[in-house]
């Protein structure tokens, strides 16, 4: 497989203006000739290893952050819109696509909300959801997809959060009770904690009591502590991440805020450095590292997919949770592979064979249409209501890095990652998957044009040209 290379304009133009460096101060650090630096930084040539290395001998740059997957993730959903039927004459070339993800970002992001108001209209009108009366109603983002794309687009890994959490955590020494930090922490702030069989997590800020479920697991009971901890103490930090992140509407930023919360939780429940540690000495095994932090399953795989620290950076997982009708709950990727924003997640993945196999860890060698291959693994996960009567919720996770780091996983022991009929084919989303002959698939793919022989049938009742 041919070795992909590194366009990273944008990149080398925002390192040069931090560092407050003229062009042709920068390309003598570099090494190269100002023509040479301006064509890389306009994408015109891509970034050689000679600067890759200077980048890292002179200024002690993590040359893995030239490869953010922003870029990628531009391209993935730039691809997605564009399949639209709106757009008559089909997506432009991939290399043009690139190009804007990479040179004019703001246009690209600009673009995508463009396309998601269309979207979200014409839904609107199709299904005449008080089109006419309801003319003020905005066409933005609904706050829930407009948090989640703060967190896609941050490669889920908020720097502040998670170091004021590490703090935290560090404050307990060698033991690994947070909870009870937690809890002598709420103290010193006025708050007493009971356990009881009431809601998951309920605050009193009137007689400062905060009630934790008593049906809950270890687990839960400790992350619940820890995010109204993060509510409590962290309050001025929340802030002021969510006023950078200037979201449209109040809705976004109280939804940002519990997610920040919760990052804060998973983040003191499971140190950056320490786990970070464990994670390569265990060889990533999720159950490990699940009874080493007390934490469950879901965040431990959570946890892996956050590990994206500059300069101390883990392996680049993707990290998704679906529920048993296919709808993906949860998504982030810090590999090539980038999900759909509409729909489900491909059928051949994994991932949706976990519900049938309860309690088993699946592992799944596949390879998407571009030639990326991956190891995946699934996992059921169930959460009690915590009583006879009380409703269970099922999904499934699912936890996956590129083939070139299945040495450092646990999972790849015994495949053979080497033989290239291992890997099954997968997809992103059928609207917009190359592949011509997928038993599985769904729907045509809107980018490319049909024929249908009224004589001749195979798998699919028309044939992909």
């Amino acid at each position: 497989m041919a070795q992909q290379k590194l366009y990273a304009g944008a990149k080398l133009r925002e390192t040069r203006t931090r560092l407050g460096l003229t062009q042709r101060a920068f390309a003598e650090k570099l090494g190269v000739s100002l023509p040479y630096l301006n064509q890389m930084e306009n994408n015109n040539r891509p970034v050689s290893t000679g600067v890759v290395l200077a980048l890292a001998q002179e200024f002690g740059f993590d040359v893995t952050e030239l490869s953010t997957g922003d870029a990628e993730r531009l391209v993935t959903d730039m691809r997605e819109a564009f399949v639209d039927p709106v757009f008559a004459d089909g997506a432009p070339p991939l290399a043009d696509l690139r190009l804007a993800a990479s040179n004019a970002p703001a246009l690209a992001r600009s673009f995508l909300e463009l396309h998601r108001a269309y979207r979200q209209t014409n839904e609107r009108l199709a299904s005449m959801d008080e089109a006419f009366d309801r003319e003020d109603r905005p066409t933005r983002a609904s706050p829930w997809e407009e948090v989640r794309d703060f967190f896609h687009y941050c490669d889920n890994y908020i720097d502040s959060v998670d170091r004021a959490a590490e703090n935290f955590a560090r404050a307990n020494g060698d033991t690994r009770d947070v909870a009870a930090l937690a809890t002598e922490a709420l103290a010193k702030h006025a708050i007493t904690v009971r356990y009881a069989a009431d809601d998951l997590r309920r605050y009193d800020p009137d007689t400062g009591r905060l009630t934790i479920s008593s049906r809950a697991s270890r687990s839960t009971q400790t992350f619940q502590l820890l995010h109204q901890l993060a509510l409590v103490t962290q309050s001025q930090l929340l802030d002021a991440t969510l006023d950078l992140a200037r979201f449209h509407s109040e809705e976004s930023r109280q939804i940002a805020r519990i997610g920040l919360a919760n990052y804060f939780a998973g983040a003191a429940l499971m140190p950056y450095t320490d786990f970070l540690e464990a994670a390569k000495e265990t060889r990533h095994d999720l159950e490990m590292l699940s009874e080493q932090f007390g934490a469950s399953i879901e965040q431990v795989a959570h946890r892996l997919s956050t590990l994206q620290r500059p300069g101390a950076k883990g392996i680049p997982f993707f990290f998704v949770r679906v529920d048993q009708a296919g709808t993906i709950t949860k998504r982030h990727s810090s590999t090539r592979l980038q999900f759909a924003r509409y729909g489900g997640a491909c059928p051949l993945w994994n991932v949706h064979q976990a519900f049938e196999r309860p309690g088993h860890f699946l592992r799944q060698l596949a390879e998407t249409p571009d030639g990326v291959r991956y190891l995946s693994i699934a996992r059921d996960v169930a959460k009690s209501g915590g009583s006879f009567h009380a409703p269970v919720r099922r999904y499934a996770i699912g936890l996956g890095c590129e083939v070139t780091h299945a040495s450092e996983m646990v999972y790849a022991d015994d495949l053979d990652v080497t033989k290239p009929a291992a890997f099954e084919p997968i997809g992103i989303s059928c609207r917009i998957c190359e592949r011509r002959n997928c038993h599985q698939r769904s729907v045509p793919p809107l980018e490319r044009r049909l024929t249908i022989d009224p004589d001749k049938r195979g798998t699919l009742p028309y044939q992909i040209e």
